[in-house]
């Protein structure tokens, strides 16, 4: 009997297109999940050259879906359509079970999902690594600043 394949860790196995770094800036990241995104044969070939931006992009739920909202993907140099939104609403490939825990997470405890990175599978498909994080305070915005110069300090002692 054979046995099962393990799939990787996200990032391990995966080319990384793009990353959220305002996310992990502003949000305290408790959980991350991995999920499809329906898009456009000319989407997925901007994709592949780099032309996404996660930077202002959140996630919505709407009748019982995941959407990706405010993802700029960047019209295909060679694609045949004219009226082309590059900032549409996406819908995001979940299982019926992890939508409803995502909204139940949402709504009880007032966490916020939002996109950490796009990356290509091993098998060629575009997955979105999505986060549920609390937003942080600017004074925990500090603490990381000066948590973050502390390791650099002992870092530098530790070379001399």
């Amino acid at each position: 009997m054979a046995k099962p394949k393990k799939t990787p860790p996200a990032g391990e196995g995966r080319h990384v297109i793009a990353v959220n770094k305002n996310a992990r800036r502003n949000y305290e990241i408790l959980v991350t999940v991995e999920a499809g995104i329906e898009l456009l044969g000319c989407e997925v070939k901007s994709i592949r050259a780099g032309g996404i931006n996660l930077k202002e992009s959140y996630i919505r739920f709407k009748h019982n879906e995941c959407f990706l909202v405010g993802c700029h993907i960047s019209p295909y140099k060679f694609s045949p359509l004219k009226d082309y939104d590059p900032v549409r609403d996406r819908r995001l490939l979940f299982h019926r079970h992890e939508i409803k825990r995502l909204n139940e997470q949402v709504q009880q405890k007032g966490l916020t999902i939002v996109p950490l990175r796009a990356a290509f599978s091993p098998k060629g498909r575009c997955k979105i690594e999505v986060g549920v994080g609390r937003g942080k305070k600017l004074f925990d915005k500090r603490e990381d600043i000066k948590a973050r110069e502390a390791a650099r300090d002992i870092e530098r002692a530790m070379k001399r």
